[in-house]
């Protein structure tokens, strides 16, 4: 385990194919590039063409290519070139700000989520050298993340109206052969193959490695797990008392990683069944000053500060790695992961035991 303060914020994070190095949103306009030299990070490069803050950052495997998409509804497709990385406009056509990005596994695609209650799937249209989308819509609201099949041809949303989803990807002309997915293998563009009522805001949702599950986070504290092998999602909900997470991922194809407003990682495992297993990160207890206080005492110390001495708040250390909410959780290595989050620290993590 290794951490490493980057920013006063981060937003969102990716890693290169090797490892190597680490593309992050210091919660502005701007993406920076790190080198990953042993502990420490070097600055290599700034991109600087968003206008507003970056929401997504994704960087494919194969070809080492870059996609963000940010608040300002465009999205741009980075090329490495000469030492620079060069920017190609992505026509989103959408009027509200994007919210994640994505490639596909087979890197022919990227999606892109955004408040426009629809879901912007890209391709590169090479008579007129840029990239182009469709729709996917049926939503209610904004579709805060998505996640690709591992067979490129379905693609799952997580919405605020309380619904996760998957859609058909398929675009003929742009993938190739027949599509083999647990739902079948005629898929038109953008149609509806599953649905899912949830209790609260869907803040994130991640296929597993083989595609046969599916899961997401809600804002009601649960995640859920659903069986998809079958073209029908069985859901098992896991319910817990801590905060809500706001970002999953698949560690193992029995495994997964959750993180948010608890400030610590959280393993859930399927061992005949799907449950929380347990905190991966115990340090817990917050402290101000020299004793850790429960959260009636520090409530009662923010008060105390400011009648007596007028001050707005009290300096408070957690003892958790992160400090604030971990907002984003990604693949790191052989079974490893990383987390970062808005107290701008960049943690990784080995394999969870």
């Amino acid at each position: 385990m290794s951490l490493k303060r980057l920013a006063p914020c981060i937003t969102c994070h990716a890693w290169s194919p090797d490892g190597s190095r680490v593309a992050i949103c210091p919660n502005d306009n701007e993406i920076h590039i790190y080198a990953k030299k042993g502990a420490d990070f070097a600055l290599e490069h700034k991109l600087t063409e968003h206008d507003q803050v970056v929401t997504g950052i994704d960087w494919s495997a194969k070809s080492n290519r870059i996609v963000s998409c940010s608040q300002d509804r465009n999205a741009y497709v980075w090329t490495f070139q000469n030492n620079t990385w060069k920017p190609t406009l992505v026509i989103l056509r959408i009027n509200r700000a994007a919210t994640h990005v994505k490639w596909s596994p087979d890197e022919t695609k990227f999606a892109v989520a955004s408040g426009a209650k629809c879901v912007s799937v890209c391709y590169f249209e090479e008579d007129n050298d840029w990239w182009v989308s469709k729709h996917i819509k049926k939503h209610k609201s904004t579709v805060l993340k998505i996640d690709w099949h591992p067979s490129s041809a379905l693609i799952a949303t997580a919405g605020t109206d309380f619904k996760a989803r998957v859609f058909s990807a398929f675009i003929k002309g742009v993938d190739k052969g027949t599509p083999n997915t647990p739902f079948g293998s005629k898929l038109p563009f953008g149609e509806p193959l599953a649905e899912v009522d949830c209790e609260g805001w869907v803040q994130s949702i991640k296929w597993s490695p083989s595609g046969n599950s599916l899961a997401w986070a809600s804002h009601d504290s649960t995640v859920t797990v659903a069986d998809a092998s079958s073209g029908q999602l069985r859901p098992t909900v896991i319910r817990y008392n801590d905060l809500p997470l706001r970002d999953l991922v698949f560690v193992a194809e029995g495994a997964i990683v959750g993180a948010g407003h608890d400030c610590t990682p959280i393993l859930f495992t399927n061992q005949g069944g799907w449950k929380l297993s347990k905190k991966l990160d115990q340090g817990g207890a917050a402290s101000a000053g020299p004793a850790a206080k429960t959260g009636a005492a520090s409530a009662r110390d923010l008060f105390q500060a400011k009648d007596t001495r007028g001050e707005d708040k009290t300096e408070t250390k957690l003892t958790t790695k992160h400090q604030n909410c971990i907002t984003c959780v990604q693949l790191y290595g052989k079974g490893g992961y990383s987390t970062s989050g808005l107290d701008g620290n960049l943690v990784i993590w080995d394999a969870p035991k």
